[in-house]
């Protein structure tokens, strides 16, 4: 059992899940808002030995030297690596912390987003006539997901189930999946110079779209981006995106790298995650930041 619990911001966690926290420490505390720096994060922590955190503050090395009770970090968001993540898991690991993080808890929710925008971008219920002067269906696009992940995977699934032709790029190929979905592997110049519409699913600070990329994708494109992240260069996608005929979509602002572009006429977003944000969501991740604790609880008996 823990002695204190602090979680120094908000979670997305469900009521019942908050309160099975109580069964976990003697002391539980909920900060409701987000601290401003290292030293209002250092004295939320205080003399605590879990702290539990979203994806909106940083846990960095001053403040794990700071806290000296440390001994679990509980991500309630999600973890890919150490390097993208907003927790210092080497300086964690040399002070015999551990850090727990979780996966693949909203990636339904990119998924429904994806085909929302796009269903009501081919079907022109704008009435704008920016894709073409005829309304086209999903099963008219070549489409190419980069990155197959848990999240490039089911956008692949389920565009694959609207009746696009669908391809990949990954840095490793994934052969079952190809089966699976039937999919087509293609490297990266292929996929965005072959597909109408593109569709990044690429992990924190990975950059695979540059400007030999942007180059060749020429005549009527879109590009969806529900990355953490641009998941491009910025000069020669701006290039791009002011070209005829391109589309960009992303859900949230940081997505398009510049937030002025979203001025544009051709740049689409809803300024919210689409993952991680549904009442099913905030279940999976209170399922598996619980578990994460137990655990660690079990292997300390």
């Amino acid at each position: 059992m823990f002695n204190k619990i602090v979680i120094i911001e908000p979670i997305n966690m469900l009521d019942v899940y908050l309160k099975r926290l109580n069964n976990l420490a003697h002391d539980v505390v909920y900060y409701k808002d987000i601290p401003a720096d290292d030293n209002e994060i250092i004295k939320r922590i205080g003399d605590s030995d879990c702290v539990l955190l979203s994806y909106t503050s940083k846990i960095s090395a001053n403040v794990i030297v700071s806290c000296k009770n440390i001994k679990y970090i509980g991500m309630c968001c999600s973890l890919y690596s150490k390097e993208s993540a907003n927790v210092d898991i080497s300086c964690a690991e040399e002070n015999g912390i551990v850090v727990k993080g979780i996966r693949d808890y909203g990636d339904e929710g990119v998924c429904e987003y994806i085909i929302h925008e796009l269903v009501g971008f081919l079907q022109d219920y704008s009435n704008l006539h920016l894709w073409d002067s005829y309304a086209q269906e999903i099963s008219s696009l070549k489409c190419a997901v980069i990155g197959l992940g848990t999240s490039g995977t089911l956008i692949a699934k389920t565009l694959k189930f609207f009746g696009a032709d669908v391809s990949y790029y990954s840095r490793t190929r994934k052969s079952d999946v190809e089966k699976e979905l039937g999919i087509t592997y293609k490297s990266l110049k292929e996929c965005v110079s072959e597909s109408d519409a593109v569709f990044l699913a690429l992990n924190k600070n990975v950059f695979l779209l540059g400007e030999e990329e942007f180059k060749l994708m020429k005549g009527r494109k879109i590009l969806f981006n529900t990355s953490i992240g641009p998941g491009f260069i910025q000069e020669p996608f701006e290039k791009w995106l002011k070209e005829d005929k391109h589309f960009f979509f992303g859900d949230t602002l940081p997505t398009i790298g510049n937030d002025k572009l979203w001025e544009l006429p051709n740049t689409f977003t809803i300024n919210r995650s689409s993952g991680g944000k549904s009442y099913n969501a905030y279940k999976r991740l209170g399922d598996k930041v619980i578990k994460n604790m137990l655990d660690y609880l079990e292997e300390c008996k």
